[in-house]
């Protein structure tokens, strides 16, 4: 469903050359999770944004459900939901309107539009406050509105990019169930994520990002049995001491 290949991103910063993402690759298959990990900087957001077609790579590609996201962006765009804990709502709209709204901008036929709102009101417990003003609603029914628009289009592919940053336990819970969900109906997810803790429970699959470049990738098991740590964030640590020690060496992986 998802084949990231070669991905390379640079920036310019004060003259100098900034390697955000570096020659990443990696592949997501229907009704997996996979975890994209790694701290702030390590090029996370960088690479889901390039998946998304809205920032093009200074190397490699992505195929999206068969689409080369270089050649057709707007078909990508088609098939992927995004959810981001950056994006808002508006806030003078109801969530049905908003919901319909985006239904419309996915050239959705309305009573198709008016089927999936009815199913995800009802899985995602909408109804009470579903013709409210956003501008009335808690962080928690924002954030259920928010799962909703990701979904409203019924793509078979969903970006998550720190989707439980700024949430409380409860908030979290939703995520989770959320992510069980799409797993269920066979989609393909990819998770940002820098909280190691969530990534090992709803994860199939990882790949640990440090510096832009993918350092380990397999599941929580294979991890462990590959670095000799029993946490990804003692992964981490491992990760980042090793950089020190041998600046620009790539980790090759070796039980340590």
């Amino acid at each position: 469903m998802i084949t990231v290949d070669n991905l390379t991103r640079h920036f310019q910063s004060g003259g100098k050359r900034l390697v955000a993402v570096d020659h990443l690759s990696f592949e997501v298959q229907a009704g997996e999770v996979y975890g994209l990990l790694g701290p702030n900087g390590a090029g996370k957001t960088t690479t889901l944004r390039m998946i998304l077609g809205l920032l093009q790579p200074t190397e490699g590609d992505a195929i999206v459900d068969g689409f080369r996201v270089s050649q057709h962006a707007d078909e990508v765009k088609r098939r992927i939901g995004l959810v981001s804990a950056s994006a808002g709502l508006y806030q003078w709209l109801t969530p049905r309107e908003m919901l319909l709204f985006f239904g419309d901008l996915y050239s959705l036929d309305p009573q198709f539009a008016h089927q999936r709102l009815e199913s995800l009101a009802d899985l995602l417990d909408l109804r009470r406050f579903i013709d409210q003003r956003c501008s009335t609603l808690s962080t928690g029914q924002k954030q259920r509105v928010t799962l909703a628009r990701a979904l409203m289009h019924d793509p078979p592919i969903m970006l998550l990019d720190e989707p439980t940053r700024g949430l409380d336990v409860v908030g979290t819970h939703v995520i989770f169930e959320y992510i069980g969900h799409l797993r269920t109906l066979g989609k393909a997810v990819v998770v940002s994520t820098h909280r190691l803790d969530e990534a090992s429970q709803i994860c199939d699959r990882m790949g640990l990002l440090h510096r832009g470049t993918l350092q380990h990738e397999g599941s929580f098991a294979e991890l462990q049995q590959t670095t000799g740590c029993k946490t990804l964030f003692e992964m981490f640590l491992q990760l980042m001491n090793e950089r020190e020690i041998k600046p620009g060496a790539v980790p090759d992986g070796s039980n340590r």
